[in-house]
């Protein structure tokens, strides 16, 4: 079942200055929320997608891992204690229980099923409770990065079109970048995860087409010479999330107000793009729309 990018978490360690932080770059915020088992997050819902801004926020609530069981949380603390940035790929779900079954037939690691509902502010400041499946997954080539599709329970609950309007322009998720010394197995473990067939190789990167937005996988020569300087050679040693692109109605008034908020914008080969200093640990890249 072909499946498109649903979200990105972003881990921070304050996220009340993170949110700020997102505003500032021309985000509009969702009321921050708090999740059962000690994280919270805030939200910038694109147009069937949304970065998750996340920290640790209870931490005494955190349950560890046990056997195939994956914990959310824990994961996120224990990344947190490395960096902050961009810690988890989540792809698109229609149906929980046939995600697992196709990630087993296609010899994925897949966790235990997990499930859990939150409450959550609409903008006229009323509450309903949202909730999500969630399938996890992971592959021994990409071993410190998570992975897992998000079913949502009540979409209508979720989605809110005053969320959705941003003035920097954000619309949707163009593409996500991850970066290793050795892609192909994350290639092939990506595509799987995707279910995707649709692949652009050039000098050094891999593009998977998804059903939303494109999975990048970048050598890090690759990288480096298309965000020059964002990150020192050590930090890909492992493979890691380094960023993500937004597509925006206008990537000039982007990158416009960015320097009205006293940003500083990186242009490469007319891609306008800020510094993980100014974007907690990632690159964040805004490119243009068509039509």
């Amino acid at each position: 079942m072909p499946r498109g990018i649903d979200h990105l978490v972003l881990c921070v360690n304050d996220l009340k200055k993170a949110r700020a932080h997102y505003e500032k770059l021309g985000f509009t915020m969702t009321p921050q929320a708090q999740h059962p088992f000690g994280t919270g997050n805030t939200l910038a819902q694109l147009q069937g997608c949304f970065l998750e801004v996340l920290a640790v926020t209870q931490p005494e609530d955190i349950t560890e891992a046990d056997g195939d069981s994956f914990s959310f949380a824990a994961f996120n603390r224990d990344f947190l204690s490395g960096r902050e940035g961009f810690s988890m790929l989540v792809l698109d779900s229609a149906d929980e229980k046939a995600d697992r079954a196709e990630f087993l037939e296609r010899n994925l690691h897949v966790y235990a099923p997990f499930e859990f509902q939150r409450l959550a502010k609409l903008p006229d400041g009323s509450e309903e409770t949202v909730g999500f499946s969630l399938t996890f997954v992971g592959d021994e080539s990409l071993p410190d990065l998570g992975f897992f599709t998000c079913k949502q329970w009540r979409p209508d609950l979720f989605w809110k079109e005053d969320y959705q309007k941003h003035a920097n322009g954000a619309e949707t998720i163009d593409e996500v970048f991850l970066v290793t010394p050795e892609p192909s197995a994350p290639v092939q473990f990506l595509a799987t995860f995707a279910d995707a067939t649709d692949f652009e190789v050039d000098e050094g990167i891999a593009r998977i087409r998804t059903e939303r937005g494109a999975l990048g996988v970048y050598t890090p020569a690759a990288f480096e010479n298309r965000f020059p300087g964002a990150f020192d050679a050590a930090h890909f040693a492992a493979p890691c999330l380094a960023g993500f692109a937004v597509k925006t109605a206008n990537a000039e008034k982007a990158a416009s107000l960015w320097r009205e908020n006293g940003l500083d914008v990186h242009d490469t080969n007319g891609v306008r793009w800020l510094h993980p200093t100014d974007a907690f640990g990632c690159v964040i890249a805004a490119v243009q729309a068509s039509g």
